[in-house]
């Protein structure tokens, strides 16, 4: 909402979790078809082997950026910042800094004591309570912001938002698409997921979608409209680090603490859920045909975590991590794939050859729109390293 404005940041958004929910339907309607079990088979059926070893690498890549970055969070929330621009959750409740104030300790500890059980467990379903308690501290954090902002907003503590892009900004404007994208990169779960369900049928796992993008679109949109309404251009990357100051208003505190630590929370269980599709992805890398092994499920799990403790610990902010897996692997894995998939498998779809044609001319569309948009964010990034360096 910074860089787009409150209109065209909310038209994107939209317009990003519609496209995002064409091509999970389009990946569940072909994998059934030819009997894919994971992202890659279907990848594999469409392009042909080299085509999956790049998008394993594309759904390791972006997964491991994801986790690297709620890693970055949880510490920067808890810790504060490097830069010293925001204070930790945990100094304002010591009163002074500690150990705690050690972004990189605070991490390897939340690391051993919360996530780590979690990312070993064997099935996603075994996730599940932990992944519906995520998605009530999402709607907790949303409920909350949204409501402090309506009542600034009948206080007239509000300035007028900016509705449209700042003109000036046209290096954010390149890259900050790209990075909109990794809110709705959720393709390489669809198969684990739809072969758990009880109901294993493509209505069913199109019901699943569109509920889950529908929320998505809600909770991300009222995200960035409360917290550009409450913190205008100064709203931070992660915006949770916003919630550091005094809010103007009555139990201030207390509901920056609710926010902060509910969020924290929120992240911590959705973290498992993704490292169990990285796992998944570097074992069929990494050994494809052989059979599953206790010992190589402990030692892929073991490795991951320490490889992201370690990506954590040297990646400076959120908004590097996601430009770059923005405009590469996320744009790859959410529309470039699908899209391809899409037109090497209309032609054995059963049904009319008007419909064939409409969906043809989408997934052309939509490659089109995915290769097109990751240039202009690949170059936006290249400009902005250039103007680093020069500064």
């Amino acid at each position: 909402m910074k860089v787009l404005g409150l209109v065209l940041g909310f038209l994107a958004i939209l317009i990003m979790g519609f496209i995002s929910e064409v091509s999970v339907e389009l990946l569940v309607v072909f994998s059934t078809r030819i009997k894919a079990w994971s992202y890659g088979e279907a990848v594999q059926g469409a392009c042909g082997p080299v085509a999956r070893k790049i998008s394993e690498i594309c759904i390791i890549v972006n997964n491991a950026g994801i986790l690297i970055v709620y890693l970055i969070i949880m510490g920067e929330v808890l810790s504060g910042s490097d830069t010293g621009d925001h204070e930790g959750f945990l100094n304002q409740i010591a009163g002074h800094k500690g150990w705690w104030s050690h972004r990189s300790l605070v991490i390897l500890l939340i690391l051993i004591i919360v996530l780590a059980p979690l990312c070993f467990l064997k099935r996603i379903d075994s996730l599940r309570f932990s992944s519906a308690l995520s998605v009530l501290l999402a709607i907790l954090f949303v409920v909350l912001s949204t409501g402090i902002a309506f009542v600034k907003l009948v206080m007239g503590d509000l300035a007028m938002p900016r509705l449209l892009p700042d003109s000036s900004s046209v290096i954010d404007l390149l890259v900050v698409i790209p990075i909109m994208t990794n809110a709705f990169i959720c393709h390489f779960n669809v198969h684990p997921i739809y072969y758990e369900l009880k109901d294993r049928t493509p209505s069913a796992m199109n019901k699943v979608g569109r509920a889950s993008t529908l929320l998505c679109i809600i909770v991300y949109s009222l995200t960035a409209i409360s917290g550009y309404l409450l913190f205008g251009d100064s709203t931070a990357s992660d915006v949770l680090t916003n919630f550091d100051k005094d809010l103007g208003m009555r139990y201030s505190s207390m509901l920056n603490a609710i926010i902060r630590v509910g969020y924290v929370l929120h992240i911590m269980l959705v973290f498992p859920v993704i490292h169990y599709s990285l796992r998944q992805t570097v074992e069929l890398l990494l050994f494809p045909d052989e059979a599953e092994s206790q010992s190589r499920f402990f030692g892929i799990t073991l490795v991951q975590l320490t490889l992201i403790y370690v990506g954590s610990a040297f990646i400076p902010n959120i908004w590097v991590a996601f430009q770059f897996t923005g405009a590469t692997t996320g744009l790859s894995l959410g529309f470039i794939f699908p899209a391809l998939v899409g037109i090497r498998w209309i032609k054995h779809l059963d049904i009319d050859f008007g419909n064939k044609k409409i969906i043809l001319i989408g997934c052309w569309a939509m490659l089109i729109m995915a290769v097109s948009v990751s240039i202009i964010g690949i170059s936006g990034n290249v400009l902005n390293l250039v103007k680093g360096f020069h500064n």
